[in-house]
């Protein structure tokens, strides 16, 4: 019998512990996250624009220009390269440096940066701007309901009774504080 009973106080017990959790798990719900779609992120993503083409580069580095110079000349001409790991293996063959092909890719990976941290600071100005709003129109709608008949005006009470006070007892205003008119309360 007592074995009976301390099964039933335990299994009672870990099913209340069972319960505690649960709920507690669904209070702890991860906010949701806004997903981008393909779409939205083939037009949030930088093309590649290369104003200077590959085979450029390789001509001026076959011709012997410094890495300074090919970099300077990719800068000026706002070049974007979307390059495969092959298409900077056989660069590198022909004859391009290494740290051209690394500021080729670096600032590629920089424009994607950008371009993301744009999309974000854009979306986040949106909330910001809606939670503004509805800000706005609650207080509006907050105003538009208080009169200052039923609430007070400046420490002037209308019939007799303080805003946070009791109904009975000396306040200033009219009224002798025992009835409170109908629609304020």
């Amino acid at each position: 019998m007592r074995k009976i009973i301390y099964l039933f106080v335990v299994g009672f017990l870990l099913g209340l512990a069972g319960c505690a959790t649960s709920s507690h798990q669904q209070s702890m719900k991860s906010p949701q996250i806004d997903r981008i779609s393909e779409a939205e992120l083939a037009r949030i993503m930088p093309a590649p624009v290369a104003t200077l083409s590959l085979d450029e580069v390789v001509k001026l580095s076959q011709a012997g220009n410094s890495v300074e110079q090919i970099i300077d000349k990719i800068k000026a001409s706002n070049s974007l390269y979307d390059l495969t790991p092959s298409q900077s293996i056989a660069l590198s063959q022909q004859g391009v440096d290494s740290q051209v092909l690394d500021y080729m890719h670096a600032s590629r990976e920089l424009a994607l940066r950008n371009s993301i941290a744009d999309e974000i600071n854009k979306r986040g100005k949106e909330k910001r701007e809606a939670l503004e709003k509805l800000k706005r129109q609650q207080l509006l709608q907050q105003q538009r309901f208080y009169d200052p008949f039923c609430r007070g005006y400046y420490g002037f009470y209308p019939y007799g009774y303080g805003a946070y006070g009791s109904r009975f007892g000396p306040h200033f205003g009219l009224g002798a504080g025992y009835a409170r008119p109908w629609g304020c309360w």
